[in-house]
């Protein structure tokens, strides 16, 4: 049987994977962390990834990133969905971080593709059934090949969903078309990993977007999925276009973390920009044509 009915509280559909916030010496800010929680769901967020990738995970450790879902749980309070990353390339490392996770208070696991080894398509399975069996909380799949080297094929797709507590996938494949007959054939809730292709993951049955750039725009990224959800297409394809320019501000370079970072910074949202090695500042020109964008939606 696939999950498709299963009891796992899925994720909410309007996320963000959120940055995590640095103090200019490069420590966890955990205050700056918890406004920022309580200003995106101010603005519209119902659902949060902490310790993703733009959460800077591969940098972050075991004991802040457990330190950080306490934060914002705290901020938020106990209603909001707070998914996990417990992603890593070692499968113990994932099984230690997603029972952190859990101790800490989160509501789901979020689990990427082991990156740089490419395990063969029956590694993949054993990692995340590993993974999945020691915790109680649901897993959502990331499947993001350009990052990892590494895909989910079709066959393995339909093995993991029927694993009770895999329920969800966070596709940032880019194929869209490919993900609207794995939704069919697995019954699993898919969300969009890709601020450029949110509206068509969520005309072809995607139940909601996993967003960078919800960090500055999350009442049009609200609005869409409503609109969708409503019928009304051809108002979200109009939003989507409308949202265009600032998808290319914050996500044109690849990465994402450092520019919601900057726009962050610049909205003094947060109090500081820093990132951890070896992510490094934007350019000034990138800067400044974040700004400008920032500036001609209003949000500067």
């Amino acid at each position: 049987m696939s999950n498709a009915d299963c009891t796992y509280r899925l994720p909410a559909p309007v996320g963000v994977a959120m940055v995590t916030p640095f103090h200019p010496d490069g420590s966890v800010d955990y205050d700056a962390a918890a406004s920022l929680a309580k200003h995106l769901v101010d603005q519209g967020i119902d659902h949060l990834v902490l310790s993703g990738t733009t959460g800077e995970s591969p940098t972050t450790h075991l004991d802040e990133k457990e330190q950080l879902i306490k934060s914002v749980r705290q901020a938020v309070g106990k209603d909001l969905y707070i998914t996990a990353g417990a992603g890593s390339n070692d499968t113990e490392h994932s099984v230690r971080m997603a029972r952190s996770a859990q101790a800490a208070g989160a509501d789901g696991i979020l689990l990427v593709t082991p990156y740089y080894s490419r395990p063969s398509q029956e590694g993949l399975y054993q990692h995340f059934a590993k993974v999945a069996s020691e915790t109680d909380l649901p897993v959502m799949l990331y499947d993001i090949p350009g990052r990892t080297g590494v895909a989910i094929s079709d066959e393995l797709m339909k093995r993991l969903a029927e694993i009770d507590n895999i329920v969800a996938v966070k596709d940032a494949t880019g194929k869209v078309e490919v993900g609207a007959r794995r939704i069919d054939e697995t019954g699993l809730a898919f969300y969009s990993g890709d601020d450029g292709l949110n509206y068509s993951w969520l005309t072809q049955g995607a139940v909601g977007v996993i967003s960078v750039v919800g960090h500055v725009a999350a009442p049009s990224y609200r609005k869409m999925v409503q609109l969708v959800e409503n019928g009304d297409y051809q108002e979200a394809l109009q939003l989507s276009l409308e949202l265009e320019p600032l998808v290319k501000a914050l996500m044109g370079g690849g990465q994402g973390a450092v520019m919601a970072k900057h726009a962050l910074a610049l909205q003094k949202v947060i109090p500081s920009d820093t990132l951890r090695l070896p992510l490094a500042p934007a350019s000034e020109e990138d800067i400044a044509q974040l700004r400008a964008a920032l500036e001609s939606f209003g949000l500067l």
